[in-house]
């Protein structure tokens, strides 16, 4: 069965003025931006889970929000099911946040501390029109219940300080999950909590993505996560997305130098199986004043005098493996 495209990201750019003291706005009238998300495409289909990989600060979380519509972009396009919702505003926009939810990274910053639980959950029930009273209590026990939180009549009313890490994640997801949406972003959704409790909460989200046929744009900065739960990975780097390609090929066939620096880092349970050691030079540049051509190339070990003038851009190398290089 053929999947139809559920989001569609075309040019999309997110640029933030740099916030100065008196005395500098006093004596230069320039302002400068931070390039957080510097002209960035691609699309994924119904049901499928594409990751964005890179650092910290390339632009990945930044993007998440843009495609909620948490922030305005600053050029480009996003569609989602073939609708432009770059410009929703009022009642459309809330009607489109209905179907397009978002998970963050910090179950302790992301739940109120003076609501409990059931009206945390519930809340969104009621502002989308959907259920109140003992219905609206009805669906937040099953959503406990389908989250692990069991028995759900104990988790109900107690405060977000009575939970675990773990627990207040089953928590923003069963929330995300509440309104019955068809494409979540999830921002590094196990980043804080326990290492032990990381692969449940990843179970837990194929395990209602299979349910309901989601569709996840899931952020991280491990790759190894990545090939977990992913159909399709784009590697971001400092803006852009320098590699996109079903996990598969990002994994066995790495094309972008920074792609197999990142891979190169992942530790190898095997001691006797070597892998290449790729160094890559100095730090991440500045993305207030980024490097011209192709902004990798002040690290890169293969960079040319093209590298340097001229910015790649993603090209189609073979069926689904797209990079931005000019070594292609």
């Amino acid at each position: 069965m053929k999947r139809e495209v559920e989001l569609k990201v075309v040019n999309l750019k997110k640029y933030f003025p740099v916030q100065k003291s008196f005395l500098e706005r006093l004596f230069s009238k320039k302002i400068e931006y931070v390039q957080a998300v510097n002209e960035i495409s691609f699309q994924v289909k119904k049901g499928e889970v594409f990751s964005l990989v890179g650092e910290s600060g390339c632009g990945k979380t930044t993007t998440g929000r843009l495609i909620v519509r948490l922030i305005d972009p600053t050029g480009g396009k996003i569609f989602f099911k073939g609708k432009d919702v770059t410009s929703l505003k009022g009642e459309s926009l809330r009607e489109f946040r209905r179907y397009a939810q978002i998970i963050f990274q910090n179950p302790y910053a992301s739940l109120n501390p003076k609501m409990r639980i059931g009206e945390a959950m519930g809340d969104p029930l009621e502002i989308h029109g959907i259920a109140t009273g003992e219905k609206k209590k009805k669906i937040v026990f099953e959503m406990l219940e389908k989250v692990g939180l069991e028995p759900a009549k104990k988790f109900y009313g107690v405060y977000p300080f009575e939970l675990s890490g773990g627990q207040r994640q089953r928590i923003a997801i069963g929330r995300a999950m509440i309104l019955n949406p068809e494409l979540v972003v999830a921002d590094e959704p196990i980043s804080m909590i326990d290492v032990s409790l990381r692969a449940k909460i990843l179970e837990l989200m194929l395990t209602l993505k299979d349910e309901k046929n989601l569709t996840y744009i899931f952020i991280t900065h491990d790759l190894a996560v990545a090939k977990y739960i992913s159909d399709w990975i784009g590697i971001m780097y400092l803006g852009e997305i320098v590699e996109i390609g079903r996990k598969e090929q990002i994994f066995s066939t790495p094309l972008h130098p920074y792609t197999k620096a990142l891979l190169s880092a992942i530790p190898v349970p095997n001691p006797k199986r070597k892998r290449e050691d790729i160094q890559l030079k100095g730090e991440v540049p500045s993305s207030i004043n980024p490097p011209s051509g192709c902004k990798f190339h002040p690290r890169c070990n293969f960079a040319t005098e093209k590298c340097r003038s001229s910015k790649p851009s993603l090209q189609l190398l073979e069926k689904d493996h797209q990079v931005a290089c000019h070594l292609f």
